[in-house]
């Protein structure tokens, strides 16, 4: 069988996938590996079906597939496993935006229940936000890189492409390019505009030695910082803050959310800000704003 082109990989969003198994999910590599063998298995029958981008898979497909593994002789613990990459692997393209439906759900196989995605209450944000050492040379650059995940919700692809050319800090505001390089105005809160002024001012300019590509944030070698770099400084300020579980720059971005949800913000304003094609995308926030509110019911109403 073989292998799936570099094109299709990139148009099914495959790196993306990887860095969250890796970076978010934090699955031993041999696990990583299992999945991705799965899925490029998987790709190539889509792509040999014409099917060109992952909106255009359908449950009948899915199904094909299946039945393709069936007749192929895989023990059904192999289907299983298969079943599981598929559902992690759409489960991950609906909570990017990616895609509106999840035809997995709809596979004859039990259905796993979604888990609400993790954020970080307030205290814990600043928590994190205070964590970068101020003695270490990129103090302001990484301080920076928090402040705006936090402050705009972008994805972290977002966030390694920002341009100079892209940022008003007079105005409050960032221009990112999100899913099918559609363009978006996020604003960018005083806190965030403080730390970048300062990096931009006296961090990047010793940073960039010509190889910067005109990005925001670079790496100490003077390049584009690179995704993986981005979760290990977000990884490191959360095990410095003492938080007790894993954070990602994916974090920062669910509590952008959740916070406004709960702070009262239109689901609309939401969905514009994160860049989801559809509302139902970010319905999610909704839900995790409920269980919120159960909460604090349960911790201080005496009849809860």
């Amino acid at each position: 069988m073989s292998e799936a082109s570099s094109h299709d990989e990139r148009a099914f969003h495959m790196e993306q996938f990887h860095d969250y198994l890796t970076f978010e999910r934090g699955l031993a590599a041999r696990t990583v590996q299992a999945y991705e063998r799965d899925l490029r298995r998987w790709l190539h029958f889509v792509t040999d079906a014409g099917i060109r981008a992952p909106q255009d898979v359908s449950v009948a497909l899915l199904r094909g597939w299946m039945f393709e593994l069936k007749n192929a002789g895989l023990a059904p613990t192999s289907i299983r496993r298969a079943q599981s990459a598929l559902r992690t692997y759409h489960g991950f393209l609906l909570a990017e935006g990616v895609i509106e439906t999840d035809p997995t759900d709809r596979l004859d196989s039990p259905n796993v229940q979604r888990k609400l995605p993790d954020f970080l209450t307030r205290e814990e944000t600043e928590r994190l936000l205070d964590a970068p050492d101020p003695d270490h040379p990129t103090y302001w650059r990484d301080l920076a890189m928090l402040e705006f995940l936090y402050a705009t919700g972008v994805r972290v692809s977002e966030l390694v492409d920002l341009r100079l050319s892209a940022l008003e800090l007079e105005e409050g505001f960032a221009t990112v390019f999100g899913k099918g390089s559609k363009e978006r105005l996020v604003p960018v809160g005083e806190p965030a505009r403080r730390a970048l002024g300062r990096y931009l001012r006296d961090i990047r300019p010793v940073l960039d030695t010509g190889g910067g590509d005109g990005r925001v944030f670079l790496n100490t070698h003077g390049r584009p910082i690179r995704r993986e770099s981005v979760w290990a400084i977000v990884k490191k300020a959360g095990d410095r803050a003492g938080l007790g579980r894993k954070v990602s720059p994916h974090t920062l971005r669910h509590t952008f959310a959740t916070h406004l949800v709960e702070g009262g913000a239109d689901l609309a304003a939401v969905q514009e800000l994160l860049g989801h094609a559809d509302i139902s995308t970010t319905q999610i926030y909704t839900h995790l704003d409920r269980a919120h509110l159960r909460k604090l019911h349960a911790r201080y109403h005496p009849r809860s």
